[in-house]
């Protein structure tokens, strides 16, 4: 990652307007996610931003839900398209593999529809028994 930018795993760091923007109008899986469902997501959530050190705004966030000992799921994973291809991605999802790994946990899963070659880098696989997962829309 470019030194102009820093990683962190601090809630109060996290720019939740900016956020919520992001996943409720540009992600392909959040779309119209009220800005109370977001907050309240982030409050039960492990969260993890990438911020310019230079402006002090946030480029990147990602947030994991967990029982803090043996699964837990990566979701919401944005990255801006102002700073793509700058390692932005890899310096975020290192930093959260980074943080998780002293938990000990079986399983960090998560689903993605175009970021297969990130999280590849991350020893991430397609599942070896897909058949055994189950999901139940709300």
């Amino acid at each position: 990652m470019d030194a102009r930018y820093r990683f962190s795993c601090s809630t109060s760091e996290v720019d939740r307007e900016l956020v919520h923007r992001w996943l409720s109008e540009q992600s392909y899986w959040a779309q119209g996610r009220k800005r109370s469902v977001q907050d309240a997501a982030i409050d039960n959530s492990r969260n993890y931003g990438v911020f310019d050190q230079e402006s002090g705004e946030q480029v990147a966030y990602a947030r994991v839900v967990t029982d803090g000992v043996t699964f837990a799921w990566l979701c919401d994973v944005f990255v801006d398209a102002s700073v793509r291809g700058r390692g932005v991605g890899v310096a975020l999802i290192e930093g959260v593999v980074a943080d998780l790994e002293p938990l000990g946990l079986k399983r960090i899963a998560l689903a993605t529809g175009d970021a297969h070659g990130l999280y590849a880098k991350f020893g991430f696989e397609p599942l070896a028994e897909p058949w055994k997962w189950m999901t139940r829309q709300g």
